[in-house]
């Protein structure tokens, strides 16, 4: 999964999240790309941590539907 701003001719930067769903704690792969300018800034950070609070798993998302 793409997260934050990626330029056209900009180089990604892979990463790994500890994610868990934020409804039933179940743990999920956590593999993310974003671009090089937009890693480690305030920005990417207050995103992240966003993304954490609010993620579900498939099982739970479906569920939500």
């Amino acid at each position: 999964m793409i997260i934050g701003k990626v330029g056209k001719d900009e180089k990604k930067i892979k990463f790994e999240l500890d994610l868990k769903c934020s409804k039933c704690d179940k743990k999920v792969p956590g593999g993310m790309k974003t671009g090089e300018n937009y890693f480690d800034t305030d920005e990417f950070k207050i995103e992240i941590t966003n993304f954490k609070k609010n993620y579900l798993c498939g099982v739970c998302r479906d569920k939500m539907r």
